[in-house]
């Protein structure tokens, strides 16, 4: 059995891990939980002990294959209860993240496939992240972000990066939400933010919200 924090560790060291690491240092771990460096050692140490984690002083903490189930399952659980919060309690987008936080530790996995099940077996959540199936498989985004769009090339906003609720407030209000088409009419090198069409309304975003949008082409 694993515990909250545990879980929570696994889980940011599972997406620091893919973001390009092979080894997570402890310090990267310690932002993103935003801890100390000293609380992280001493957890990583006894997530090792478990057989969570391989750890290498001075080098960093990876997922066993153990730490590696538990950590999808619980972002599996997260992605599911956010989508239940939006389409059947009628929260918002920016809503969610926490309340799924506290729902994604419940240690039930029959309730896990009843609630995929109820929902229609979902394939993303409503920030356009993956779901796990139940084997643990994930659909990684392979797809683009608006920054890397051309002038003139037009494509589908399918995710985002940043989930903080500032973030998807300010989404919402430029209607730059999931399934817009945008088309990028002109960039500016100085700050490389973009002139964009979206529904014939030419807007200009910066190079910060341009980045933290994954786009795909049809």
């Amino acid at each position: 059995m694993s515990t909250f924090t545990e879980e929570n560790y696994l889980k940011a060291i599972y997406k620091l891990g893919h973001r390009g690491e092979d080894w997570v240092s402890t310090n990267s771990l310690a932002e993103i939980l935003n801890t100390k460096a000293s609380s992280v050692t001493d957890m990583v140490k006894k997530l090792a002990e478990k057989d969570f984690v391989n750890y290498k002083p001075y080098t960093g903490v990876n997922l066993t294959a153990k730490g590696l189930e538990i950590a999808v399952g619980t972002i599996r659980k997260h992605r599911l209860w956010e989508v239940f919060l939006v389409e059947r309690l009628d929260f918002k987008w920016d809503e969610v993240h926490e309340i799924a936080e506290e729902l994604e530790h419940i240690n039930s996995d029959e309730l896990v496939l009843r609630l995929e099940k109820f929902l229609g077996y979902p394939k993303y959540d409503p920030h356009g992240d993956p779901i796990p199936d139940r084997n643990g498989k994930v659909l990684h985004h392979k797809n683009r972000v608006l920054s890397d769009l051309k002038i003139n090339e037009e494509a589908i906003i399918v995710g985002v990066k940043e989930h903080a609720p500032s973030f998807l407030q300010y989404l919402e209000k430029h209607n730059l939400l999931l399934g817009t088409r945008i088309k990028v009419r002109n960039k500016f090198e100085f700050d490389h933010s973009l002139v964009v069409e979206v529904k014939g309304i030419e807007n200009t975003v910066s190079h910060q919200v341009a980045k933290n949008l994954y786009v795909v082409n049809e």
